[in-house]
């Protein structure tokens, strides 16, 4: 303990109450020792929570504080009802981490009015990370990718790795596969280096970014929210600068939804233009490469790798009301959810049979409901996606149709769990139409709310990806 001064009496008594609070997680304790209000602040070094009932929701969620020593505690007494505590704190794993807390009294009450907790620094985070290095493979030439590394989505084959799929148990039974996936082949050989394998829902088959077994991915700019999914891992290696391209892809929005959430630029590719060699399907007739980045020329740059030239040049645009497809958007986006669940047991429903407790959570979920999809379910919702293709594609032409690329802005980790499916649906409903029609989408970061950003998504003709990303980044 170090003090230059006479301390207020009762305030190191509050401080040590708090906290043994937050080691045992006692939320209670923790709640009435924070100031009551909407101005009340924590902070960390993913982001700023402000009022009581945020932060409070936010521990609910969260856990207790690991086991620690407080090895050193230093107060700046800045009046005889306030004061500023900052304590250093060693956890049992290891490291040192700091704590400042503001502290106030009144009518008698010490309470904390603003708290900013610093963590012991983090080498790996397996939330985001399968393996990573510096890089974890290099380059195998050169061109327009240079100095870029890639966040590969554990769905990819790379070289000398077995493909995860974000389930620990099929990764402890997959072969290590012997080259490079076709679209990690062409990015290296641009001249990016591989800065490691990233980590993705269960699968692939699921748009909020968790991941029961690995933890969920930090969103690197909305506090305590989901990340955004199943590409989280690429996504949120990319928003916190640590690869400067995510490669992953989109089935009902894998790369829109993550790019959304996190104020990225995304995106998704004509369906059947990037050669999906060494890539782990979820449903064939829907699943697309996608990229993920901070800025569009990269994703330009990045997406001449993969995609064939295209010689369009400029669009006209509409907004979803205008394009007559709303009015049709429920009916399509069940068949949309049938077909996809059909195709995603075909592809794993054997696997998951033998292995009955690998995959959990809200996964394990669909792939339940997946499994009791009939083959004449199938057959009807693939003649509606059929009829809705050939309608949608006559209609939309060669212009852009301009919606949201997510049904609203990341949820927070503490929304019930009917709360996020439901946003999982309506996001659907809206994703589903580049899966439908197999058009390309670029997701720009456009709109910020006061919850977060919320994407804008462009669909254009098939095979216009690229003039795609220069038309809607000018």
């Amino acid at each position: 303990m170090n003090h230059e001064e006479p301390l207020p009496d009762g305030l190191l008594d509050a401080f040590w109450a708090y906290e043994r609070a937050l080691v045992s997680d006692d939320l209670d304790a923790m709640a009435a020792l924070f100031a009551p209000g909407g101005s009340t602040l924590r902070a960390d070094g993913s982001g700023l929570l402000v009022g009581h009932e945020e932060i409070s929701e936010f521990r609910r969620v969260r856990g207790g504080a690991p086991a620690r020593v407080v090895e050193e505690v230093r107060v700046q007494v800045i009046g005889p009802d306030a004061a500023l505590v900052v304590a250093v704190t060693a956890p049992t794993r290891g490291g040192r981490g700091l704590q400042t807390q503001l502290w106030r009294r009144d009518e008698g009450r010490w309470a904390v009015h603003a708290a900013h907790v610093s963590a012991p620094p983090v080498t790996f985070d397996r939330s985001v990370w399968r393996a990573v290095g510096a890089p974890l493979l290099d380059a195998t030439g050169h061109g327009v990718l240079d100095g870029e590394s890639l966040a590969v989505k554990d769905l990819f084959a790379v070289g000398g790795f077995a493909i995860g799929a974000g389930v620990p148990t099929y990764r402890e039974n997959a072969p290590i596969e012997p080259v490079d996936a076709a679209a990690v082949a062409r990015l290296r050989a641009a001249g990016a280096t591989v800065r490691g394998i990233a980590q993705n829902d269960q699968f692939a088959y699921s748009l909020a970014g968790d991941n029961d077994h690995f933890g969920t991915p930090v969103n690197a700019v909305v506090p305590a929210a989901y990340p955004g999914g199943s590409s989280s891992g690429p996504a949120t290696a990319v928003a916190l600068g640590e690869a400067s391209i995510g490669l992953g892809t989109d089935t009902a929005g894998s790369i829109r939804v993550p790019a959304s959430y996190q104020g990225l630029w995304g995106l998704r590719t004509t369906h059947g233009a990037v050669d999906t060699a060494g890539l782990m399907p979820l449903a064939r007739d829907f699943d697309t490469v996608g990229l993920l980045t901070r800025t569009p020329d990269l994703l330009l740059r990045a997406a001449s790798v993969l995609v064939p030239q295209d010689t369009a040049t400029g669009f006209e645009a509409i907004d979803l009301a205008q394009s007559g497809l709303d009015e049709e958007l429920d009916h399509v986006a069940e068949a949309f959810r049938v077909h996809q669940a059909y195709q995603a047991w075909q592809a794993h429903g054997s696997w998951l049979t033998a292995h009955p407790a690998a995959v959990v959570g809200g996964a394990a979920e669909r792939f339940r409901v997946a499994s009791r999809v009939t083959a004449d379910e199938d057959r009807d919702a693939r003649a509606t996606l059929a009829l809705a293709r050939t309608t949608w594609n006559r209609r939309l032409g060669a212009t852009v149709l301009r919606l949201p690329s997510a049904s609203g802005p990341a949820p927070r980790l503490w929304a019930p769990a009917d709360a996020v499916d439901a946003e999982r649906r309506a996001t659907v409903r809206l994703t589903c139409i580049a899966g439908v029609t197999g058009r390309p989408v670029v997701a720009a970061p456009f709109t910020v709310t006061p919850d977060g950003p919320v994407g804008t998504s462009h669909v254009g003709p098939p095979g216009s990806d690229l003039a795609l990303i220069r038309w809607v980044s000018a």
